[in-house]
């Protein structure tokens, strides 16, 4: 059985020192629930992944990006759904981030993330981003 492919933007927030990202912690009732994760959501028809990730940022976590730059691209198989994923950096932007659905945020010193759990699918982007 084929799964649909479900395209993802998310944004890798980053404090204005680019030293720390602030991270939400996934709904229990949802996939990967209590994991944490960079906020994001589903790319709609019509969107790009640019548009997607400025607008899922805003109903998030209350911030309106003003400085991207795309970061990584990767595909994903969960055995219950297959993901694409576009991450970007957001060096800028306005607004102070909070979990404004109701999720726990918090900022997160670069270097401290692997101490968090991630969906399997995000450790590339750690990994990445640990790295420049």
């Amino acid at each position: 059985m084929n799964k649909k492919r479900v395209w993802i933007s998310a944004g890798i927030i980053l404090n204005s020192q680019q030293d720390q990202v602030f991270i939400t912690r996934r709904p229990e009732t949802a996939h990967k629930g209590g994991f944490w994760e960079f906020a994001g959501g589903k790319v709609e028809l019509g969107e790009t992944a640019e548009q997607a990730v400025i607008r899922e940022l805003n109903e998030e976590v209350g911030i309106v990006a003003t400085e991207l730059e795309h970061f990584i691209e990767l595909e994903h198989d969960y055995p219950e759904k297959a993901l694409k994923f576009d991450f970007f950096l957001i060096k800028a932007f306005d607004g102070e981030a909070y979990g404004r659905e109701g999720q726990p945020g918090q900022w997160v010193a670069l270097e401290a993330l692997r101490e968090f759990t991630f969906p399997e699918a995000n450790y590339p982007v750690i990994d990445k981003l640990l790295a420049r």
